[in-house]
């Protein structure tokens, strides 16, 4: 699985005009799942971000996580995040899961951040979706379970 997430004042998904999730101040996550992936590399990445430092302490320093801001989360699915760019100029999605093994460890991971404390808003996974957000700093990273152990 990989995750790319963004530090943000405010975040929205909306589908088809309707909101389907808005967040205040945390972290809007985008959430990919590739074919090997398993219920162990959803609850890695969930607890990684909900302890990941990325939030200034009173020195300004990145001290602090969304548990500790008492923030919320955004998740929003992205079978994107897994489309091979290296040949041609079309995007190759062969990388990502199917919908039926994707979604399941999407829905893991989201339980994983609930369980933790923390307030999770969704899109729809498999819609097609606007996100909009304020990106706080910036700040962006992305996160891979395979990296895990390196």
């Amino acid at each position: 699985m990989k995750i790319v997430l963004q530090r943000v004042k405010e975040a929205e998904v909306t589908v088809s005009g309707s909101t389907a999730g808005k967040i205040g101040r945390g972290i809007m996550v985008l959430v990919g799942v590739t074919h090997d992936d398993a219920e162990q590399d959803a609850v890695y990445l969930a607890e990684k971000l909900a302890n990941l430092r990325i939030f200034e302490d009173e020195s300004g320093k990145m001290n602090r996580s969304i548990l500790d801001e008492k923030g919320e989360v955004l998740s929003v699915s992205q079978f994107t995040l897994y489309g091979e760019c290296r040949k041609g100029r079309r995007p190759n999605f062969m990388g990502a899961a199917k919908p039926d093994a994707a979604e399941p460890l999407y829905e893991k991971f989201n339980q994983e951040l609930r369980k933790s404390g923390l307030t999770v808003e969704t899109g729809v996974f498999g819609s097609m979706m606007d996100v909009s957000l304020i990106n706080e700093g910036p700040v962006t990273l992305i996160i891979d379970s395979a990296d895990r152990g390196k």
